[in-house]
């Protein structure tokens, strides 16, 4: 009897967790394919700082075409050099960070635009293993269905910019009272510049005016294409 009452519990256990299992991709699946063409109305991140910090947030979403190529490129000179070539993971620079952060000193993380955008979107701020293999499962749905122009304008939209500020048009607006779109390489790379620590990092203060000079030589040396864009 003993032996027929965990076999029936091990398939009752079992059942349920396929149940849950399929509940979760499916659930998940249809979000994703939502969020291809619907823009995400908020983020956890933007919840959090309204009711743990009362922040009135500046957000304001516009399409990928009404965000210059020069903010595209300073966030992908800045934070993902391999943006246009990897498939959500850059594992060159993942065992780059390994071999430094076994150095000791500051850690140096590897995240890929694709993966925080994943987190943006769709995760909440910590360093749990379970919140990095759920952003590891999401950057990979969301780069077979939205592709590379839908995480970057969708990161250019979510990602925080400043103290209760979200987005490159809420601070494009903020910084230097103009459009996203109008946005010159200097400005674009200013902006890129505070992208590690938007909260604590100033435009054209330290460390961030180092940061911002390395992101414009970066740009120039690339030039304009994005060939996800054509």
């Amino acid at each position: 009897m003993s032996a027929l009452f965990q076999a029936a519990w091990f398939l009752l256990i079992r059942r349920w967790v396929i149940r849950i299992a399929i509940i979760f991709f499916t659930s998940t699946l249809l979000v994703v394919l939502l969020f291809k063409w619907v823009n995400p109305p908020t983020t956890l991140t933007m919840i959090s700082q309204r009711l743990d910090r009362g922040e009135a947030l500046k957000r304001e979403w516009v399409p990928i075409e009404g965000l210059s190529k020069n903010m595209q490129l300073a966030v992908i000179c800045g934070e993902d050099v391999n943006f246009t070539e990897h498939h959500g993971f850059d594992f060159a620079a993942i065992k780059a960070a390994m071999k430094h952060n076994e150095r000791g000193g500051k850690v140096r993380g590897a995240s890929t635009i694709s993966q925080q955008t994943a987190k943006n979107v769709f995760l909440w701020n910590g360093r749990s293993y379970v919140r990095k293999g759920l952003e590891a499962y999401f950057t990979v749905l969301i780069e077979f269905i939205w592709g590379k122009k839908r995480i970057m304008e969708v990161y250019l939209n979510v990602a925080e910019t400043g103290p209760g500020i979200f987005g490159a048009e809420a601070a494009s607006q903020e910084y230097y009272q103009k459009s996203a779109a109008a946005l010159t390489k200097s400005q674009a790379a200013g902006i890129g510049s505070i992208f590690p620590a938007p909260r604590r990092w100033k435009i054209g203060g330290y460390p961030a005016s180092g940061r911002q000079k390395l992101i414009l030589r970066a740009m120039n040396r690339r030039g304009s294409s994005l060939p996800y864009l054509q």
